[in-house]
């Protein structure tokens, strides 16, 4: 699908569904013009080559899967490639998407193979709002860039949110639920780290180098969707910290349970070793043993093992033991 949006000077913003005269259009004085690709056939494809004239190793980029965030500088035009991040769950993870975007002087063209609501709510702003395209390419593209990094936000919240359960679980109960649940969040978190540490970097150029498509005034606007990349990479470093913490948390506390366990064990069996230690010895089968035929010899018995008993427990207790 090929939805376009068209603006001339002191006529507005003319929506176009489909193939159109891409190159007529670009030549209108003062126009903007953003195309926008969302999973586009070959023949749809084909005008990136045919009225655009990108190089070949920019289209092989955008058919390509997965490419890494790039800026690539040509005679004429910007081609970027950047990543579209949501995360909805533990068991979905990080969802990665990928947009394409060629920048020229007064066009802008966008490639993506997954549906988003971030276009849908740039589509609403390119009709809506002429101030979008009024101010021009390099503008609107700008705006597209932030909308993506904006999204990021539900991204933390949500991970934000997991990572307190985890917190809240671990001075709990932990299990081995936990443990995996820790795993988890904290290989997205350092997914997520990939994904904006080279995003990081590119946006740095845009703010330090000049390039042609890109108008001094909007370079500096570049310089805001940096600094918002340094702090999600500062949360994602603060979240991974909570959960490693949490970790230690929870292998302390599974350390301590079974330290309490080995505890009771050894005194439960220091307690019974003098029992056992005197009735094997008046179970010795000698015919001369001085209380064999006393009368009152195993009730005798049986309280010297009581007060034995009972003398290792106060001795335990007080020494605080148990």
């Amino acid at each position: 699908m090929i939805r376009s949006f068209h603006y001339i000077p002191h006529e507005g913003v003319r929506i176009i569904e489909g193939i159109a005269d891409f190159d007529r259009l670009c030549a209108v004085e003062n126009s903007r013009l953003w195309v926008d690709l969302c999973k586009p056939t070959d023949e749809e494809s084909y005008i990136l080559t045919h009225d655009f004239k990108f190089h070949p190793l920019a289209i092989e980029d955008v058919i390509s899967e997965k490419p890494r965030t790039k800026l690539d500088v040509y005679e004429t035009y910007l081609f970027m490639v950047f990543q579209v991040v949501d995360y909805i769950g533990q068991e979905e993870g990080l969802k990665m998407g990928e947009i394409d975007l060629f920048l020229s002087h007064n066009s802008l063209v966008s490639v993506h193979y997954d549906e988003h609501r971030i276009f849908d709510y740039l589509y609403h702003r390119a009709e809506r709002d002429e101030r979008l395209m009024e101010r021009g390419a390099d503008f609107l593209f700008h705006a597209v860039i932030d909308t993506i990094v904006d999204n990021y936000n539900t991204t933390l919240d949500i991970l934000e949110y997991e990572v307190d359960q985890i917190e809240e679980d671990v001075l709990g109960a932990p299990d081995a639920d936990t443990v995996k649940t820790i795993f988890t969040l904290r290989r997205d978190i350092v997914h997520l780290k990939r994904i904006v540490l080279p995003q990081k970097e590119v946006l740095h150029r845009l703010t330090r180098e000049q390039f042609k498509p890109i108008s001094k005034k909007a370079a500096f606007y570049f310089s805001d969707i940096h600094d918002h990349l340094i702090r999600i990479n500062d949360i994602a470093d603060f979240h991974r910290e909570i959960l490693n913490s949490s970790l230690e948390v929870y292998y302390s506390s599974v350390s301590t349970k079974t330290n309490e366990i080995i505890k009771f064990l050894t005194i439960f069996t220091v307690l019974f070793i003098p029992p056992t230690f005197l009735v094997g010895l008046w179970g010795m089968n000698f015919e001369f043993m001085p209380e064999l035929r006393w009368q009152y010899g195993y009730l005798f018995a049986g309280a010297v093992m009581l007060v034995v008993f009972v003398s290792l427990l106060t001795f335990f207790r007080r020494k605080k033991w148990i």
